[in-house]
């Protein structure tokens, strides 16, 4: 039950990932009517090893319908039965009968969540148009169940007389508060409009998905090597055998996907070429065309609105933030306002280094356009730091970067990494898996799969996802987690070979998957943190890609076998804080426009027009655009998810910078005592008790804002001592 009752979100939450098209599914086939009256693999327990692993060898498309409706069927006959249980509502009985029900649906949603999010094909995109709203039906089907949440209630308002634990009372209050968000104390015609609003979004989630991932399945044809000047040899033969694979022999491609594009942006010396490849990328879901999303956005943004004024809320982002760190609009919008203005005042001191440097360079004066910024800061680099991207990727083959990763979690956090592909069932040849154990002890604590390269079908991005939940509390079950990127494959026997930024991202997002292995919580309901949490345990393991023992065992030189010395990392350290307004700016803009979207009460927007009056109220340098414009802002409009919470990757990196200093203080990145408190109170804990009081618990105080400020190389003088 914990997909429908964590801060009472629905399983679209879990599935935020899918698409769709209007590819009819074949329903009616002799085949189709076999499997129908088969077993359904979807629905039995995980078997083999390692408690269980997902079935991927048995995943297809056809096999979902039947699973989804057996699946509610079963979720349905289990809130009977603690509805009609005669016996008093006790914790026992209601909520954790609760947890324990729904299973079936629990994994096979987990298996959907991956397919339409790695694999997906029109099948999965057609069942995702039909399906997104029945989800969304179930998860309101008991959300609004007035005698169930009777029960709940009761146990609710008994908590502090009933002998339960301080985790079980923090368990019952997070079911009861899931509960009520989702609007189970609305009167019933009021429950029927919020069911309505929560269907109809369900379907435009599912649209958006769609249109934004058709136009993230395209790509820019490059005619002749020449124009890919300046590119490494081993992007070059990237963009060949990926023009290769997708028919097109002789030519060279650039995937329409950040990993592929950023590269062409910051070395490729052809200004056309770049702004080819720029508008390619940024006018995602905004060509006025089939997958233009605007008007898709327009009804999102309106709906929220309107469903946040049932409940009881101003607006969609004072719903969304209840259940937040932040707790409401303006503490967030405060922290980013506090960043913005010496942001945007480092971008200026950016473009006039950058200015400089093209003038000379051309011969004449251009102006700098945001196709050429991460080219000429790449030039700025080399001049102050005699640094360039160029000079680092050899040194950061992918295969290396994923060891680094596994060493540095040995390290710090004890765990074991032994590659066991083959063993186990994959949905794609190119995933890889890992069993986890614990090195002092050697047991067993999860399984790790990676599924690194882009593929038609597959999201853009990178991410990490949980195949099963770590839990303790009916005996214990073991995490099973992922990793998720977008990496352009080499040419057969070619490295792949990523940037600094690249391997930044891999650490970010093996974060996640640790945070998920270290859990050790009994209810699986109090294994989710808030959004405005959720990113630090990933950013604070980005740090440890550029520690000198990682660079010794795994940042060598693919031709040579060197290790990186250290005068080049010295000249990478002295450079941490360049081009740091860019960064900020391109990120905060996003971030600011999501929460000033989302605190408009009526809801009612012209999508293009509000990105740019935002913008130019906050003074946006023109050299600049949004990380995430709103036509393909996939973190607001693919779910609920990150609606007004794109804002928690700063205050989750306020956290992260005073915790990476922590590890300074005590001598350096490897200490011991600062990782096992890492360990007891953030990492392993969940939402068992409250984060702020977490984190308290691990630095002694509340988070000191002028860590990210200093992180960012922005004035601290200005800044509170204390968030």
């Amino acid at each position: 039950m914990r997909l429908f009752l964590i801060a009472g979100a629905s399983l679209l939450t879990l599935v935020a990932c899918a698409t769709r098209s209007d590819t009819p599914v074949a329903e009616s086939t002799p085949a189709a009517a076999a499997v129908a009256v088969a077993p359904n693999p979807l629905l039995a327990d995980w078997t083999g090893p390692y408690g269980g692993v997902p079935p991927w060898d048995q995943v297809k498309p056809e096999l979902f319908p039947s699973a989804f409706e057996e699946s509610f069927t079963q979720l349905r006959t289990e809130i009977a039965a603690i509805v009609n249980n005669e016996d008093a509502p006790s914790f026992e009985n209601t909520i954790v009968a609760m947890e324990r029900s729904g299973d079936k649906l629990d994994r096979l949603s987990r298996l959907w969540g991956v397919m339409t999010s790695n694999m997906n094909s029109p099948a999965y995109q057609a069942l995702d148009h039909e399906w997104s709203p029945k989800l969304s039906a179930v998860s309101d089907e008991i959300n609004f169940n007035q005698r169930l949440f009777a029960r709940v209630e009761a146990v609710y308002n008994a908590r502090a007389t009933s002998n339960l634990t301080a985790e079980q009372q923090r368990f019952v209050t997070r079911v009861y508060d899931g509960f009520v968000r989702a609007g189970a104390k609305l009167n019933e015609t009021q429950k029927a409009e919020v069911a309505r609003y929560n269907q109809e979004l369900a379907t435009l989630f599912s649209d958006f998905r769609a249109k934004l991932l058709a136009d993230e399945n395209t790509w820019t044809v490059i005619d002749s090597e020449a124009d890919l000047a300046g590119m490494p040899a081993s992007y070059i033969a990237g963009a060949a055998a990926a023009a290769t694979e997708h028919q097109l022999p002789g030519k060279w491609i650039v995937v329409n996907t950040r990993s592929s594009v950023d590269p062409i942006l910051s070395l490729a010396s052809d200004r056309a070429v770049r702004e080819k490849v720029w508008r390619k990328f940024v006018n995602r879901g905004d060509n006025g065309d089939a997958n233009d999303t605007n008007a898709t956005i327009a009804k999102i943004v309106k709906i929220r609105a309107d469903r946040a004024h049932v409940l009881g809320f101003a607006t969609h982002a004072n719903r969304r933030m209840e259940d937040t760190m932040a707790k409401e609009p303006a503490k967030a919008m405060d922290l980013m306002m506090r960043v913005w203005p010496a942001a945007v005042s480092r971008v200026r001191e950016e473009v006039r280094d950058m200015q400089a440097v093209a003038n000379r360079e051309r011969g004449s004066r251009i102006t700098i356009e945001p196709w050429d910024y991460l080219y000429y800061a790449e030039k700025v680099r080399k001049q102050k730091y005699d640094l360039d991207a160029a000079e680092l990727k050899p040194y950061f083959e992918l295969n290396n970067m994923i060891a680094a990763s596994q060493y540095a979690a040995e390290r710090l956090h004890g765990l074991k990494f032994k590659e066991i592909t083959g063993t186990v069932p994959t949905f794609h040849p190119d995933v890889r898996v890992w069993e986890v154990t614990n090195v002092s002890t050697g047991a067993h604590v999860g399984l790790f799969y990676g599924d690194n390269y882009a593929r038609a079908g597959k999201r853009s991005g990178a991410w990490a996802f949980g195949y099963r939940t770590q839990s303790g509390f009916d005996g214990p079950v073991t995490a099973i987690t992922s990793n998720n990127n977008n990496f352009t494959k080499g040419a057969p026997g070619e490295p792949v070979l990523i940037s600094l930024d690249d391997a930044e991202t891999l650490f970010h997002e093996f974060g996640h998957a640790l945070h998920g292995l270290l859990q050790n919580v009994n209810y699986p309901t109090l294994a989710g943190t808030p959004r405005d949490f959720v990113e630090y345990p990933s950013q604070v393991n980005e740090h440890w890609v550029l520690t000198r023992d990682v660079l010794d065992r795994f940042a060598k030189h693919y031709q040579t076998g060197q290790p990186m010395p250290q005068a080049l990392v010295d000249r990478v350290r002295r450079s941490d804080q360049f081009n740091q307004g860019y960064a900020t700016v391109s990120y905060l803009s996003s971030a600011i426009v999501d929460m000033k979207l989302h605190t408009k009460a009526d809801g009612v927007v012209d999508v293009d027009a509000f990105e740019r009056q935002t913008l130019a109220e906050l003074g946006m340098p023109r050299e600049i655009v949004m990380r995430h414009r709103l036509p393909q802002f996939g973190h607001l409009f693919s779910s609920d998810s990150y609606s007004a919470g794109y804002y928690s990757y700063l205050w989750s990196e306020v956290m992260d910078a005073d915790t990476w200093k922590a590890f300074e203080e005590a001598g350096g990145p490897w200490d011991p005592a600062v990782a096992a408190k890492l360990r007891q109170h953030i990492l392993s804990n969940g939402n068992t008790i409250d984060r702020a009081e977490a984190f308290r618990l691990f630095r002694g105080r509340d988070p000191d804002v002028r860590a990210l400020l200093e992180q960012r190389g922005f004035p601290t003088d200005a800044a509170p001592t204390r968030r």
